[in-house]
């Protein structure tokens, strides 16, 4: 095989014993359910260009398959087995690793056989190496050529219906539980009823992905959906938001770790002669001095796997929070407020944030074994959530009234062992996701080096680093984890989980759809708009206002 490389992106030439090897199995899968046809490329349609795998993201499906799921731990960025077993060796430019065609795999080990024919991923970040899998799509103008297409990394659908769910739990299940009962503080106890509402809502746009992701070959992420509904713009957009949303997460972790570590270790400070570092900020620069180097991996697939224990770590401080409330029985403080229209907005954006899972639910769905199980995974994945956020909202508050904070792990008593378990896994499990938080965002940015600068290393630690220090500034400024929260999940989390979803959905299927349907996507657009408006005018407000 020979390797082609143009000034923009990044080629492979497959040769013709591969593309026969290809295409029968494509022809082998023509039996399957319709699903599995929404999921394979005819052979008609192979042979048109897939402008969504030459796009701006294409790092995009790589990225996001290792944040929200669990990769190989024998795949390495190098594409060499001697080198790739030290998964901890330092990055030297995610657009000049070799990697493996081998797909990243889901959270457990893959099914077994009868599964269907894999979907085409829309990975192209990555220098050329030789892939035993050939491409599929030709470029225009060269039918008797081998076919070229952007570098792919195929993701093989062998998710089981077990495995989706704990994916799903993996990104819904994040640090937005811990500020469920603050939200019931500033919004009352009325307010449960915008956490069922969300959940709803968030449940029925993640199926108008599926929808959206069916009606055309090819799509397969989020950007993808954009590109299709709205050109190039809309794929630029949508990807802005959501590198802006995880960046804004990463921000909201380091926040994190000022906060629970200070509650540790109260008196703890640094004084070099006239300038003296407080425990907030000297333990929120240790976590970014921390989480720096991890952010240099070239291999995050260790990472990924134990940032998968962030299910567990969630489950793990939801027990402990009723274990110090129902067996430890410090007691309940009071029945407290039924509504408080002042701050409601602020709820609002608290419990949008727990539901900010639609950046992953394209990827889930077109890694699946039998997509039709889809839906099912999306009700038991919010289910579960839905559940413990409004357990942990209701025995928090009534644990702590009035005095709850913006993370119920600040208000849990230090002397009980419970309280430690609880404090110290909310300190360990965000120095997993940094990185794999960070990564989708930092390969983003990569992929605008000019291609004859690709071979340096230095810009992709120099990008990474910058990325690290500046969510460190910016956690500094505005230290304030309940209202940074609320703000993300105001402005950004409605977007992508309301607003977003049901405006490319009207775009994709116009002229498709019923009154119906045209009727709840208009009204879930107004819920988010309005929504969003409230929250984030009120989460700026507070935030200038503790900043005064």
């Amino acid at each position: 095989m020979k390797n082609s490389v143009s000034d923009q992106s990044f080629y492979i030439e497959s040769d013709e014993e591969d593309q026969e090897k290809w295409s029968n199995r494509v022809d082998e899968g023509d039996g399957n359910d319709s699903d599995s046809s929404n999921a394979s490329l005819g052979d008609g349609e192979q042979s048109k260009p897939n402008s969504y795998t030459t796009s701006w993201p294409q790092s995009y499906r790589l990225s996001i398959d290792l944040y929200s799921s669990v990769p190989s731990p024998n795949i390495g960025f190098l594409g060499n087995s001697s080198l790739s077993r030290f998964g901890s060796s330092f990055l030297s430019s995610s657009l000049t690793q070799r990697q493996t065609a081998e797909a990243t795999k889901p959270l457990l080990p893959p099914a077994g056989e009868g599964q269907q024919p894999q979907r085409r991923s829309s990975h192209a970040l990555l220098p050329p190496v030789p892939s035993r899998r050939p491409s599929v799509i030709k470029k225009a103008g060269s039918e008797h050529k081998p076919s070229k297409i952007p570098h792919e990394f195929p993701v093989s659908p062998q998710s089981t219906y077990g495995q989706a769910v704990l994916n799903g739990m993996n990104v819904l299940c994040g640090v937005g539980i811990l500020s469920t009962p603050y939200a019931v503080k500033e919004g009352g106890w009325l307010s449960l009823a915008i956490l069922l509402i969300y959940a709803v809502l968030s449940f029925y746009t993640g199926l108008l992905l599926r929808y959206c992701l069916d009606s055309a070959p090819g799509l397969e992420t989020y950007p993808d959906i954009g590109q299709a509904a709205f050109g190039r713009i809309g794929r630029f957009a949508i990807s802005i938001i959501l590198y802006v949303e995880l960046y804004a997460c990463c921000v909201e972790y380091i926040i994190l770790e000022s906060d629970n570590l200070s509650s540790l270790f109260p008196n703890a400070h640094l004084a070099l002669g006239e300038f003296e570092l407080g425990c907030h900020h000297l333990f929120a620069l240790a976590a970014t001095l921390a989480v720096l180097p991890t952010c240099w991996l070239r291999d995050l697939s260790l990472l990924s796997y134990i940032s998968a224990g962030g299910v567990i770590a969630s489950v793990l401080v939801v027990l402990c929070l009723f274990w110090v409330g129902l067996v430890d029985q410090i007691g309940f403080v009071g029945q407290g407020s039924t509504v408080n229209l002042s701050t409601l907005p602020v709820a609002i954006g608290l419990y949008g944030y727990c539901f900010s899972g639609h950046a992953v639910f394209p990827n889930i769905y077109t890694s699946m074994a039998n997509p039709s199980q889809y839906p099912a995974v999306l009700l038991t994945s919010f289910a579960i959530c839905t559940f413990m956020c409004g357990g942990a909202a209701v025995l928090g508050y009534l644990m702590f009234g009035e005095s709850t904070e913006s993370q119920f792990t600040l208000n849990m008593p230090q002397n009980l062992v419970a309280s430690k378990v609880a404090v110290w896994t909310t300190v360990v499990n965000p120095f997993t996701k940094y990185a794999l938080t960070m990564s989708p965002v930092a390969m983003s940015l990569e992929e605008l080096i000019p291609s004859h600068h690709g071979k340096s290393h230095i810009y992709a630690i120099l990008i990474r680093t910058t990325l690290v220090i500046s969510s460190l500034f910016v956690g500094l400024t505005i230290p304030f984890f309940g209202l940074v929260m609320a703000l993300i999940g105001s402005l950004l989390t409605m977007l992508v989980t309301l607003i977003l979803p049901c405006t490319c959905y009207l775009s994709i299927l116009r002229g498709k759809l019923n009154y119906v349907e045209v009727l709840a996507c208009v009204l879930i657009i107004i819920v988010g708009a309005v929504s969003s408006a409230f929250g984030t005018y009120s989460a700026l407000s507070k935030i200038i206002e503790n900043l005064k």
